[in-house]
């Protein structure tokens, strides 16, 4: 028997009755995957045009990268800006996640989607509002205006995956630790969190993706020495058509791929 023949679930659903199925879905992971495996091979032209298929291959553009002190310098922006963003993202939206899971509260509900609104209004009128309120307090252009923005777009992302993962953990297990003498807060270390890790660890990849990839905001707020990279990276297109740009963009597809793999890897490991 063929494996097109061997159910596929336990509805005895079998692979060939579902072939359409992987057929669509294939076709659509081409759609969402061809601007990446157009961009990696234009990253390796020797052209100074974007060009497709390249016609000599080279390294010269990876080459212009790392030896540009204006790339590196936004590079080490984003890095910085990424991971602190991704410290207090990670840190109030899960305490937020975990107050509003545990809270009688009855205005839990407007709460949350107030939590949520900076996901839900577009990215252009949050940037112009930041910039406006930047203005006044003096935040435009420096490393904690552009944390401070991304942890606005990442701490949503943070709530909705914490508390997924809040949902199924029983909370008695919490309670009897708390009779037992363990206050909340060790309560939660000890037996909350160890449970809910991989939630927590998932939110924390989203927040430093979520920073590191933000462009509408940060040609807001950034700017001069603290000029993230996919600021200079809209600027370098804009202005010019740069095929460094390419390489960068191939680089930072690499990084973010490895970083959802090393999630993945580590919640089967956990499962």
């Amino acid at each position: 028997m063929s494996w097109l023949d061997k159910a596929a679930s336990e509805t005895q659903i079998t692979h060939r009755h579902r072939l359409w199925l992987y057929v669509l879905a294939g076709l659509v992971m081409i759609f969402l995957m061809l601007p990446t495996l157009i961009v990696i091979p234009m990253s390796f032209s020797e052209s100074q045009y974007l060009e497709f298929p390249p016609r000599e291959w080279s390294l010269r553009w990876y080459r212009n990268y790392f030896g540009s002190v204006s790339w590196m310098q936004a590079t080490a922006t984003s890095f910085k800006a990424g991971i602190l963003t991704m410290i207090v993202s990670t840190t109030f939206g899960t305490m937020a996640a975990y107050g509003l899971h545990t809270s009688r509260f009855r205005w839990t509900g407007p709460v949350v989607a107030l939590l949520l609104t900076p996901i839900i209004v577009p990215v252009i009128l949050v940037g112009i509002g930041v910039f406006y309120a930047y203005v006044r307090l003096g935040l435009v252009n420096t490393l904690t205006g552009i944390v401070l923005a991304h942890s606005m777009l990442a701490i949503p992302l943070v709530v909705m995956v914490v508390s997924s993962a809040l949902k199924s953990f029983d909370m008695n297990q919490e309670l009897v630790a708390r009779s037992l003498g363990a206050s909340r807060p060790r309560a939660f270390f000890l037996v909350t969190l160890p449970q809910i890790r991989f939630s927590v660890i998932t939110g924390a990849v989203l927040s430093f993706l979520t920073s590191f990839d933000e462009v509408i905001v940060a040609l807001f707020v950034s700017g001069g020495p603290n000029s993230t990279l996919t600021r200079n990276m809209f600027a370098a297109l804009r202005d010019q058509i740069d095929p460094t740009i390419a390489a960068i963009s191939t680089l930072v597809v690499l990084l973010t791929s490895a970083l959802l793999a090393l999630s993945q890897l580590f919640g089967k490991r956990e499962s």
